[in-house]
């Protein structure tokens, strides 16, 4: 028996995997003002789930210029959970299309409409249609921390080193 492209022989070993799969799932409530499909996971295995654009007519995004892109959605997170907004790979590669926020961080107590912030890094104009997938939305958990003043902080080997000390090598 084939489920989510993996074979499984024995049928209470496909219910397993199917539980299992879903066990992870959380739910997020989500308004669709847009006419575009919700979100949905490509593959089992997909970490995101592709975001469409909500367009009345194309936008044409000229080399360097940056729009906010509509998606129509509007959704509550639970608590602890965060939405982070991604390019999508093939855009950034063939077209130079990115999401300039990257990742756009969608907090759990936002209830505005999702929106995509996008950038033309080509030298070439691009349309977005209506309903092409522009971004990929993924559900992360996150935890708050709380900041306390110090006048010192530990020594580790690294220290102060960053942006590109350990070399390229």
């Amino acid at each position: 028996m084939k489920i989510h492209g993996c074979f499984i022989r024995n049928s209470y070993l496909c219910t397993l995997f199917k539980k299992k799969r879903f066990e992870k799932m959380i739910t997020i409530k989500v308004v669709n003002r847009g006419h575009q499909q919700l979100p949905a996971y490509a593959t089992p295995q997909s970490a995101g789930m592709d975001l469409r654009a909500n367009l009345d007519a194309p936008v044409t995004l000229h080399p360097l210029e940056r729009r906010l892109i509509p998606t129509g959605l509007h959704i509550a997170l639970p608590e602890g959970y965060e939405a982070q907004v991604r390019p999508r790979s093939g855009l950034a590669l063939k077209h130079g299309i990115t999401v300039l926020n990257t990742p756009g961080t969608i907090d759990a107590d936002y209830r505005g409409e999702v929106g995509v912030v996008l950038v033309n890094l080509s030298q070439e104009d691009f349309v977005v249609n209506d309903g092409e997938r522009i971004a990929q939305m993924v559900i992360a958990r996150c935890e708050q921390g709380e900041l306390v003043s110090v006048d010192v902080l530990d020594e580790t080997e690294r220290g102060a080193g960053g942006y590109g000390h350990t070399g390229v090598k």
